[in-house]
């Protein structure tokens, strides 16, 4: 079973946004924005900053496959 970050790409361009927009508007580093763009694992909290940031649900950030 593996994350994966489809949902967050499709949330970001529905958003009008690029990956440095949610690096900003998060507060996150260049480094997670790059796990993230692979599919590797990341903390918690970095997922609720994401949700908080584009004010949306897990569902629309990740998916387990």
């Amino acid at each position: 079973m593996g994350i994966e970050f489809g949902p967050l790409w499709t949330t970001l361009a529905e958003k009008g946004m690029k990956k440095g927009d949610l690096q900003e508007k998060a507060g996150l580093s260049s480094s997670t924005i790059a796990k993230l763009g692979k599919n590797e694992r990341v903390s918690l909290e970095v997922i609720e900053k994401i949700g908080t940031a584009l004010e949306t649900s897990i569902e629309r950030i990740m998916t387990l496959s």
